[in-house]
């Protein structure tokens, strides 16, 4: 089974990185999603999309996925560059 590890990107709505400090293992899906004509939902017969495992370090996500013999896909988070700011910058009159 094809497994991605990677830590989730902090959401476009709030300023919070809470959400952003575990890592995760999801399964890719290993059949097709498909449309039910008469109701018209989507659905897949594969239980392990709806699988997300959560893990404190990136080690121990890897050392799951080895332990359970899965192939994996790590994917390294992009660092964020903080630039740092005080409040007076916004009242700097500039020319």
């Amino acid at each position: 089974m094809q497994a991605r590890i990677y830590r989730p990107a902090k959401t476009a709505v709030q300023s919070g990185r809470r959400k952003t400090h575990e890592w995760l293992v999801e399964f890719e899906p290993r059949s097709r999603v498909e449309a039910d004509r008469l109701i018209g939902w989507n659905g897949s017969d594969d239980t392990a999309q709806q699988v997300r495992l959560r893990f404190p370090t990136r080690d121990a996500a890897i050392a799951y996925c080895r332990r359970e013999n899965l192939t994996f896909q790590l994917f390294e988070p992009h660092t964020r560059i903080v630039q740092p700011k005080s409040y007076a910058e916004n009242f700097i009159r500039r020319t």
